[in-house]
């Protein structure tokens, strides 16, 4: 299977261990993920708060480097939402296609598929194939799945798995011999790019989501979007100071659960990393034994 790979400005910097994990995982399932040359930045939050044309242009650009018929693998929420959203744009309506491809000076390929890795894995690969390369099931390890806002809003744009109760990473997470656990903010806003504006609104929305997973029972949690994991991540300890609450709970890119699921070593995914360390439960969990 290949796909061209766009990875986002974040897997090259602050998302490292999410491109570590992601080509790993593709390795070892024999998948081909092709950089798609000179891809640039989508735009993300910025642009698409400043410029409507702007953003649909930046990622409508990428679309056109990719070319026609191309399948497009994305890790990023974000990156995902922008490339989805000025996709669906220029198909369905015929003045912004012609405003965005006078911006962009070249025509937008309409045949083009934006999948994010989850689609891949679960509707594409399949997951009875990924099953028959686990040698290292995650046996005990207790998964709250965090989809967040992007991957499945708005339905219309992403079609990606429902929008108010998404499975796919919990199938996931099942097939690797984890247990997804069953908890009631999988979708809800982590406060996304307020983490700098109004870091407060972040502090208080993701405490809510860390509270809720750890009432879920969840030993860690799983996401797929780089965003979503700093500001869990990262600014976990200010959550913590801001809600009066300990949480301590890892937060793991999905790629690093089913790397690890499949054998790769936990020292070559980038958990070293992370704020919070999650060396310690998976220890405790059996899981790096053998490693």
């Amino acid at each position: 299977m290949k796909y061209s790979f766009y990875p986002g400005c974040s897997l090259h910097s602050t998302a490292k261990e999410y491109y570590l994990s992601t080509t790993k995982v593709a390795d070892k399932l024999g998948i081909e993920l092709n950089e798609i040359k000179d891809w640039f930045c989508c735009g993300a939050t910025p642009a698409h708060n400043e410029d409507e044309l702007l953003s649909l242009s930046l990622s409508a650009k990428n679309l056109a480097i990719a070319g026609e018929n191309a399948s497009i693998a994305v890790a990023c929420a974000s990156c995902y939402s922008r490339l989805k959203t000025a996709q669906y744009e220029v198909n369905t309506n015929l003045e912004t296609r012609k405003i965005v491809e006078e911006a962009i000076e070249e025509p937008v390929p309409s045949g083009i598929s934006v999948l994010h890795l989850i689609d891949i894995f679960v509707r594409e690969y399949g997951l009875e194939k990924v099953k028959e390369k686990v040698v290292k099931p995650l046996t005990g390890l207790k998964v709250a799945c965090y989809y967040g806002c992007l991957l499945t809003r708005p339905p219309k744009v992403t079609s990606f798995d429902d929008a108010e109760r998404p499975v796919s990473m919990d199938n996931i997470i099942s097939t690797i011999g984890a247990d997804a656990v069953k908890w009631t903010h999988k979708t809800e806003c982590c406060g996304a790019s307020l983490t700098l504006s109004e870091t407060d609104i972040v502090l208080e929305l993701s405490g809510k989501i860390l509270d809720a997973a750890k009432k879920g029972g969840a030993d860690v949690v799983s996401v797929a979007c780089p965003l979503c994991h700093n500001n869990l991540d990262v600014r976990q300890p200010q959550i913590e100071k801001f809600n009066k609450k300990e949480f301590g709970i890892p937060i793991l890119y999905i790629t690093q659960l089913v790397a690890i699921a499949l054998g790769a070593k936990p020292s070559q995914l980038g958990l070293n990393y992370h704020m919070v360390d999650p060396f310690h439960t998976l220890k405790l969990k059996g899981v790096t034994e053998g490693f």
